[in-house]
């Protein structure tokens, strides 16, 4: 009777059904790609209203991140290991913008499921389950410091929503919405990734 109890108790203890690191990190990096449609809003204390842009994104798997910009202007860019480029009409540029780089980098991270990338410059904390998780994380290195107060992560299968606190009170919000995934490629993203 006694080994019975023990093994309910395991059963449905909640650490036996907690979502962990590895889950999520398995989960995000299952698909080949994902494509979507996004809605950032960049909050300013500075301004009455957030500054909104709408476009696509195309993550495609150890290759990079295409980043389209439709609204309020048309802007492409992409996030491969040798950088971050901009889409000038005719070629790639390399885009000098480090403040800029730094987000975007990270923000792939956040996307792809590199965790372990994650924890260099941040604690982080999961809460949740597979089908409605959400990771926080708390700026631990000196840089990540002085930008961020917090980074909040949420989704299911894939990232849905990422709010950006940055340390002076501005704050970013991105939404993902009419995702898919291991789709076939555009032509351009193709040749892009």
């Amino acid at each position: 009777m006694k080994k019975f109890f023990v093994l309910c108790c395991l059963l449905f203890s909640p650490l036996t059904f907690a979502f962990s690191e590895a889950e999520l990190i398995t989960l995000l990096q299952t698909p080949q790609n994902v494509q979507g449609n996004f809605t950032q809003q960049r909050f300013l204390k500075s301004l009455a209203k957030p500054i909104t842009t709408q476009g696509k994104f195309t993550l495609l798997a150890k290759k990079g991140l295409l980043w389209q910009m439709e609204k309020p202007f048309t802007n492409q860019l992409r996030v491969k290991t040798d950088g971050i480029m901009q889409w000038d009409g005719k070629q790639w540029v390399a885009n000098g913008n480090m403040g800029q780089a730094q987000q975007i980098s990270l923000f792939l991270g956040l996307l792809s499921g590199d965790i372990s990338g994650l924890k260099a410059q941040f604690e982080v904390a999961l809460s949740g389950e597979a089908k409605n998780w959400q990771l926080t994380l708390t700026p631990s290195s000196l840089l990540m410091k002085q930008i961020f107060t917090d980074i909040q992560i949420q989704g299911d299968e894939v990232v849905k929503a990422i709010v950006l606190n940055e340390k002076q009170g501005d704050k970013t919000h991105i939404q993902f919405d009419h995702i898919q995934q291991n789709q076939p490629l555009a032509a351009f993203a193709q040749s892009a990734l």
